[in-house]
């Protein structure tokens, strides 16, 4: 099922797509190749059978990931990015660098450095 209402800003149809508590987690563990459902649930930690398969279908809807089934018992199905979905990569990096500033900031106090976020979009490539 396609998106019936269009987006207000371009925040907001990233956060559409990608925003919730476990889709970023998803998309991080696929980014290190094709995986199958319960490898991503073990990987994300927590996360329910229920809730794993709506996460999966919604990215799917979204052509953020491609689902294949093989006719095999027991049955087998492959999670993985589509092109659209590794284009995230550059995001996810600079979330990841950005995560480890905030954590090491959160530890100690003061800001995140200014080399931080440039050493961030360096590895992204959008500096």
């Amino acid at each position: 099922m396609k998106r019936t209402q269009p987006f207000e800003c371009p925040v907001s149809a990233a956060l559409g797509v990608i925003g919730g508590r476990w889709k970023i987690l998803i998309l991080y563990n696929l980014f290190e190749g094709i995986a199958r459902f319960n490898e991503l649930q073990r990987a994300t930690g927590g996360i329910s059978k229920r809730v794993l398969t709506a996460q999966l279908r919604q990215l799917e809807r979204d052509g953020i990931v491609t689902r294949k089934v093989y006719d095999s018992s027991p049955l087998r199905v492959e999670y993985a990015l589509t092109e659209v979905g590794r284009s995230l990569k550059p995001v996810m990096s600079l979330l990841c660098v950005w995560g480890e500033g905030y954590r090491r900031r959160s530890m100690q106090p003061g800001m995140i450095e200014a080399t931080t976020v440039a050493r961030a979009a360096s590895a992204a490539n959008i500096a």
